[in-house]
């Protein structure tokens, strides 16, 4: 099924749903599955699609760099929420059956499939050994931001909702509250937990202020070292 036309409301509403809790098509970073997706957008989603404007954005800013990006580009219908039934239907089985035809020595099946486990458990021992050998002590600050709205009519919750779409590795966000301003407009404070390592204010700047049709602004009202 993959998302469907891309270019039409209803495909961009699958993309969006996609995203509510992935920060990439696939995996962690951006890859070719992401500029695979991105041409085939007509353009920036609208605001109301929080999670697909706020990946749009970020992998807009790659445009210079998009042709280095790992992996290699597919066709548009090998991604999306349906994607993981094309690993173990009837493709698998299809392929097992042409394997049969010219099993010769022994299957290719099982040679793909020690290989696949083999990879596997070393992923697994290269995590376990990771969490084994935990630093000491990872750098992390709490920062309190305020994000300002256009004016008093800006949808607060609708702009807290985009704030919190964005994910990312070593990013938590915390608490948050409505505080006037003035002239009956109210800011977002909110509360972020960041490894300093992964996460900087720069970036937070950067993906809040995308979100452009509610937020004016994004200032930091407090960082303090954990």
């Amino acid at each position: 099924m993959g998302f469907g036309d891309l270019k039409s409301p209803s495909g961009l509403q699958v993309l969006n749903n996609y995203l509510a809790d992935k920060s990439y098509i696939e995996g962690y970073v951006p890859s070719q599955a992401d500029v695979a997706v991105f041409e085939a957008v007509s353009g920036p989603p609208p605001a109301d699609l929080c999670h697909a404007l706020r990946w749009y954005n970020h992998i807009k800013s790659y445009e210079k760099e998009k042709a280095s990006l790992p992996g290699v580009k597919k066709a548009l219908g090998k991604y999306g929420p349906a994607n993981v039934e094309d690993t173990t239907g009837s493709g698998a089985a299809n392929s097992k059956d042409d394997d049969d035809d010219i099993d010769l020595f022994g299957s290719d099946d099982e040679e793909e499939s020690e290989e696949a486990k083999r990879l596997r458990e070393e992923r697994l021992a290269q995590y376990e050994s990771k969490k084994a050998k935990k630093p000491a002590l990872v750098a992390k600050s709490s920062i309190l931001l305020d994000v300002k709205p256009w004016d008093d009519e800006t949808d607060m919750a609708k702009l807290e909702e985009c704030v919190r779409s964005i994910q990312a590795d070593g990013l938590v966000w915390g608490s948050s509250k409505l505080v006037p301003v003035g002239y009956g407009i109210k800011k977002l404070q909110i509360q972020c937990v960041v490894e300093d390592d992964k996460v900087g204010t720069d970036m937070l700047e950067e993906q809040i202020t995308a979100f452009e049709d509610y937020v004016q602004s994004m200032d930091v009202a407090a960082f303090n070292k954990i």
